[in-house]
């Protein structure tokens, strides 16, 4: 499912997951109560937006007021939004310097962040840019010479723009790692632990992931303080594992009957 389908709340039925969240963590039901600006509101609802998502209600407000969260939550779900409108609430946007960086295991997901961020922070008038491979280096540097808030990129092309001390870091105060777990499985692990060694000491550090395998746990010991945890039940998780099974095995054992059946008409 693509952001623009989960645009009017819910999303891949998340409504009927079940979180386990850390203490005091409360849902938010309504974007006017989650203490954005009113410019930012101004563009949640202009881009087609009704209600938050469950991982929106949950997630938001934790990183708005500076926490680190570690918040589980798929593709289809309104994370992506929900990268978008906190780092456009988070940022200053008189100041022409990078102040969020978020890193996506893919070009097109990064690409995907970096347009809803320009879509949501319309009216807020916020300067957000792409690295990824596949694009002109120039591009790159001229864009953020001139001057941007947010950066999303992907672990190489960021990691290079920061060896060529084009992407300066030292206003960055926001760290956003989506789709943590991909990430991983891609083999970036080395480069987000040097992106990372070029980061202010005092950071936030949100990290998002549908898995938390042990990795993860690794990462967020190294990267973040007292993160919060919004996780869907362990039993939510085994259930759609087991339902994705039996799809599955039903799909493949349809297969090998109507391969019986071409065999038998052939002989």
């Amino acid at each position: 499912m693509t952001e623009t389908s989960a645009r009017r709340g819910g999303g891949m039925g998340d409504e009927k997951l079940e979180f386990v969240t850390s203490d005091g963590i409360e849902p938010i039901m309504t974007f006017d109560q989650m203490g954005l600006r009113d410019d930012l509101l101004r563009g949640v609802y202009n881009y087609g937006f009704e209600k938050p998502s469950a991982i929106q209600q949950r997630a938001v407000r934790p990183i708005i007021e500076g926490r680190d969260v570690i918040a589980q939550a798929q593709s289809g779900t309104g994370k992506t939004s929900m990268i978008a409108l906190t780092v456009c609430q988070l940022v200053d946007t008189s100041s022409r310097e990078v102040q969020a960086l978020i890193l996506s295991p893919t070009r097109e997901l990064a690409a995907q962040t970096e347009k809803v961020i320009l879509a949501i922070g319309n009216f807020i008038n916020i300067q957000a840019h792409s690295c990824i491979g596949g694009k002109s280096v120039g591009e790159d540097i001229r864009k953020l010479e001139y001057g941007v808030h947010v950066v999303s990129g992907t672990p190489g092309r960021v990691c290079d723009m920061i060896k060529r001390r084009t992407l300066r870091t030292r206003a960055i105060k926001l760290l956003v790692l989506d789709e943590s777990d991909e990430m991983l499985s891609r083999g970036f692990k080395d480069q987000i632990y040097d992106v990372y060694r070029y980061l202010p000491p005092e950071l936030q550090v949100c990290l998002i992931s549908a898995t938390l395998p042990h990795e993860i746990l690794e990462m967020t010991n190294k990267f973040m303080t007292e993160p919060v945890r919004i996780l869907v039940k362990r039993d939510e998780l085994t259930l759609e594992v087991h339902n994705a099974s039996v799809l599955y095995c039903c799909t493949y054992a349809a297969f090998l009957c109507n391969v019986k059946y071409v065999v038998n008409c052939v002989l």
